[in-house]
């Protein structure tokens, strides 16, 4: 797990050595093993090592086959790397090192831009081909790992970081009106390519993109996921005996791709207890991690609980950590600069606090994160079901943050746009291999929405403390499973129920049967205090009104009584709001200003 950063030069020209030690110095937190550098004619690389896999020397990056004459830099984890390499060693292939970079390098010189349909795993990477000089750079199935990139006429920058190529410099940092429709219908969400920046893309999850040395691109799709029943009638026995094979196998690939303990995020849910549960005879000494907050009002803010229950019940080395409301205030102009694009949702900070506790004990986290989508956890899905209408006003009624016309009520004129959110959730719900409404949503939600929540956050929250946070629930064999399911079979019992299912007898019933939660921290849903005056003060502050971004009669409103303006999944409007203008002064004005 890594910091990868580079520059591609359309005019032959060197790349730029000083902006290519900057954004290299800024993905510094997530990678505090190893420097290096790699300058060759019109490519440069830069490379933050966190070392997890061959901890010596000989896996340190940029990483450079001579003979091959290809050059990589890599972010992520190939689970199935060991197989791999096996495989490669039989073709003829020799190795310098024993873990999974060099592997990729080997992969690609042997089997080209589809070697990544190989690759079980989280990765963003870059090759540099020598030879033909031509850069590869590639995304996992889900955008587990992220890779952002800045292009114009004259060359191409690419990090793992907006905050990278922010601190490279020369960036287009006009906000994106379309991607700020997105981003507040979709409770932050915005679809790649675009960020909420002009002068920033990221490349598509399960995609791949060569650019030759004159800036020639091609952008590839290398793998789709398919939601439609089999042919032959398989028996609900039969499926919970599949999940059971295959989740088994997917949280032993994600511990085992690893030179250094491995630790679970416990949260007291069905999921970080399962993974605990099907650890636990594996691993002497287990160590297990859990988070909670001070309660506000009614709102409970910790599930200590169940974790509690949990890690006695498989006497693991448990660790807790209660964080007072007063820190998370105080920590959340940090939690912010973390934030690779800005994420509303309540539980960022929440794993922030919790990475910092957790990083002095381990490198390595497993976390239940993607079950509810891959699952049919929440309960927003039944209500589509049952809802009437288009498959668009099914999901919208039960998902959209806020409807069209109240976009427009609340932004300037300036950023108005036609309804493009609901066109592009209308041209996803409609691609063909779906058999049913909620089929179509459960692929939605997996291959495009929870890429940006909640998988960033695990990403970006972890790495800023030098923490690998890996999703065995994501494993792509377990969510190609799952696409297969009867949407009817994931929904019994409230549910995830194949999930539920193949933890019984595993896991206490009691932490089956509880009632859902979530990752709580009230004092951001209901801002009170010091929480309110902070939203008021960043919402009516000169670089806000300066920027003149919303409509100082909707931020009026909200600001009046915020606990009466949640969205249709609970989330706060105006801490929404207040979030986007805090994450532009953190990161982005705090550049220009420097």
């Amino acid at each position: 797990m890594c910091g990868i950063c580079g520059e591609l030069r359309f005019d032959q020209s060197a790349p730029d050595e000083a902006a290519l030690r900057r954004m290299t110095a800024k993905l510094a937190r997530r990678g505090p093993d190893h420097e290096g550098y790699f300058n060759g004619d019109v490519l440069g690389f830069g490379h933050r090592r966190l070392a997890i896999i061959d901890l010596s020397a000989h896996a340190d990056q940029p990483m450079v086959d001579d003979e091959l004459q290809l050059v990589l830099v890599f972010n992520g984890t190939i689970y199935n790397y060991k197989e791999l390499r096996a495989e490669l060693l039989e073709m003829g292939y020799t190795f310098a090192s024993e873990g999974d970079s060099e592997v990729i390098l080997k992969a690609f010189h042997a089997w080209g831009e589809h070697c990544v349909q190989r690759f079980y795993g989280m990765f963003a990477f870059a090759i540099w081909n020598i030879r033909s000089k031509s850069l590869f750079l590639a995304r996992d199935r889900f955008g587990i790992k992220p890779l952002y990139y800045s292009l114009d006429g004259t060359r191409l920058r690419f990090a793992s970081t907006m905050q990278a190529l922010l601190a490279g410099g020369g960036v287009d940092t006009q906000l994106d009106p379309v991607a700020l429709h997105h981003h507040f219908t979709l409770h932050s969400v915005v679809p790649a390519p675009r960020t909420v920046l002009r002068g920033i893309k990221k490349l598509p999850p399960a995609h791949t993109m060569t650019f030759t040395a004159t800036g020639e691109v091609m952008l590839r799709r290398y793998w789709a996921l398919d939601a439609m029943r089999p042919d032959a009638e398989i028996s609900e026995q039969d499926w919970l005996a599949a999940t059971r094979t295959v989740m088994t196998r997917a949280v032993e690939r994600h511990r085992l791709a690893a030179d250094v303990p491995v630790g679970v995020l416990l949260s007291g849910g069905l999921d970080s207890s399962l993974l605990v549960g099907l650890l636990a005879d594996h691993v002497d000494d287990l160590l297990t991690f859990s988070i909670g907050f001070e309660d506000v009002g009614e709102e409970k803010a910790n599930e200590f609980e169940y974790s509690d229950l949990v890690a006695e019940h498989f006497n693991t080395r448990h660790h807790r950590f209660a964080i007072p409301n007063s820190e998370v205030l105080a920590r959340l102009p940090e939690a912010i600069a973390q934030m690779s694009e800005p994420m509303p949702s309540y539980d960022v900070v929440a794993f922030y606090l919790l990475s910092e506790k957790v990083s002095p004990h381990v490198k390595v986290v497993l976390a239940g994160q993607g079950a509810d989508e891959v699952f049919g956890g929440y309960f927003w899905y039944p209500r589509m079901e049952a809802e009437c209408g288009t498959p668009l006003e099914r999901f919208a009624q039960h998902y959209f943050d806020r409807d069209h016309a109240e976009y427009l009520e609340m932004m300037a004129p300036a950023y108005h746009v036609d309804d493009v959110t609901s066109a592009w959730v209308s041209e996803e719900l409609a691609r063909p291999h779906a058999d049913e409404f909620l089929d179509q949503v459960f692929r939605m939600d997996v291959t495009a929405l929870m890429v940006d929540d909640p998988v960033k956050r695990v990403d970006n929250m972890p790495m800023s403390w030098g923490l690998e946070a890996r999703v065995p629930f994501l494993d792509h064999e377990l969510v190609e499973l799952a696409a297969l399911m009867p949407p009817s079979l994931k929904l019994e019992e409230d549910g995830k129920f194949p999930l539920k299912a193949i933890a019984r007898g595993i896991i206490p019933d009691a932490v089956i049967d509880r009632p859902k939660g979530y990752f709580p921290v009230p004092a951001l849903k209901y801002l009170r205090g010091d929480f309110l005056e902070k939203m008021r003060s960043i919402l009516q502050s000169e670089a806000c009104l300066k920027r003149g971004l919303y409509q100082r009669a909707y931020v009026d409103k909200l600001l009046a009584d915020p606990e009466a303006h949640l969205t249709r999944i609970q989330g706060s409007k105006l801490w929404h709001l207040a979030l986007l203008e805090w994450w532009l002064q953190v990161n982005v004005d705090s550049v220009q200003n420097s």
